[in-house]
């Protein structure tokens, strides 16, 4: 298999992507970014091409992610390298999310942050029994981004606030429970759906549907299921600091796990990301969150947290961030207004 790291095909009547980094866990890069939707820019308008499916290398991921330490290496450094990548991946968010033609993604491993955007903006998310789906991003002193405001405040009830803020890391069952996930098959039939799909006629999604109800098999029951309730009862706060509070007061072997996971994240992360989400749920398009996370990410750079996350995390790995401001009091809701305003000629550009 060539270097490249991303692969395009026409097999059939689809566009073929594959996402080709498996020893860096098809980590999104910069390049892959662009690449990916100057593709799409061209199958858009190519009539032989019905439908697009996006697939990762190697049996571990679909997408870890997006390469964040080099993305702070570059802020650091004093490039541009850190705000082209953010452009341009949520460029790409857009152009999925927009994309005329059916967008299908086999969601086959480990797909978190970055891969989440490459396939979340489309039209089908198919999951397999290896798949594990999170939005860690407080963890690291970021945001849910890629359009985690728009799509987890569409989850049913408070379920997207929970993974947004706790991180938590679920797998095929709840992704299907969820509506995250259309469609479950075996991770053995992944190529099998790539043919199947590539010789079928697609005119519309419908088509698509008919694919991949013949490989569909019905998961176990969901875990999440079981505390649906407690998850819509704890994260329905009108303020993180309410959600915490509530979590602690609850003397439940759930929600005390989940308080104290809660108290690991970024303060200012946490507040952060409840604001994104609240002020996603209210929004029209997807494009329009995608600039509003354009804007935050942007703030969050010029932070101290989002840097000390990732070395915490991914570069020293001592797995203890020292935080600023270390606790929610001291993030003031003045501060995180900031995050929201307009970058005037540093926009995401974005053609109407």
């Amino acid at each position: 298999m060539t270097d490249a790291e991303v692969l395009f095909e026409t097999r059939g009547n689809i566009g073929l992507i594959t996402l080709n980094r498996p020893k860096a866990l098809n980590a999104l890069t910069h390049n892959m970014a662009v690449e990916i939707t100057r593709q799409l820019g061209e199958w858009k308008i190519m009539p032989s091409v019905q439908a697009v499916v996006v697939v990762g290398a190697g049996d571990k991921a679909f997408c870890a992610g997006g390469d964040v330490v080099k993305v702070t290496e570059s802020y650091k450094a004093g490039t541009t390298e850190w705000r082209d990548f953010f452009h341009d991946e949520y460029l790409m968010n857009i152009t999925i999310d927009e994309f005329p033609k059916p967008y299908i993604s086999l969601v086959d491993g480990i797909t978190m942050g970055g891969g989440v955007g490459v396939s979340i903006p489309g039209d089908f998310w198919v999951a397999t029994e290896k798949t594990l789906f999170a939005m860690p991003e407080t963890g690291l002193g970021l945001f849910p981004d890629v359009g985690g405001g728009y799509f987890l405040p569409r989850l049913p009830g408070e379920t997207g606030m929970y993974l947004a803020l706790t991180g938590a890391r679920i797998k095929a069952p709840d992704l299907y429970a969820l509506g995250i996930a259309s469609h479950v098959v075996a991770s053995d039939d992944v190529d099998a759906v790539v043919e199947a799909l590539a010789g079928a006629e697609i005119k519309g999604n419908d088509d698509v549907a008919d694919v991949l109800k013949r490989f569909h098999t019905e998961p176990e029951p969901a875990p999440m299921a079981e505390v649906f309730d407690e998850i819509d009862g704890a994260f329905s706060g009108v303020r993180v600091d309410e959600i915490l509070h509530t979590l602690e007061l609850d003397e439940s072997e759930w929600a005390q796990k989940q308080f104290k996971i809660l108290m690991t994240k970024s303060p200012t992360s946490l507040k952060l990301t409840f604001a994104q989400l609240r002020r996603g749920e209210v929004l029209d398009r997807f494009r329009d969150n995608m600039r509003m996370e354009y804007r935050m990410v942007n703030r969050v750079m010029a932070g101290n947290d989002f840097a000390e996350g990732v070395r915490a995390i991914l570069i020293d790995k001592d797995n203890a961030p020292q935080w600023n401001p270390n606790s929610l009091d001291r993030v003031s809701d003045e501060e995180i207004e900031t995050y929201f305003r307009s970058l005037d000629d540093l926009e995401l550009d974005i053609a109407e």
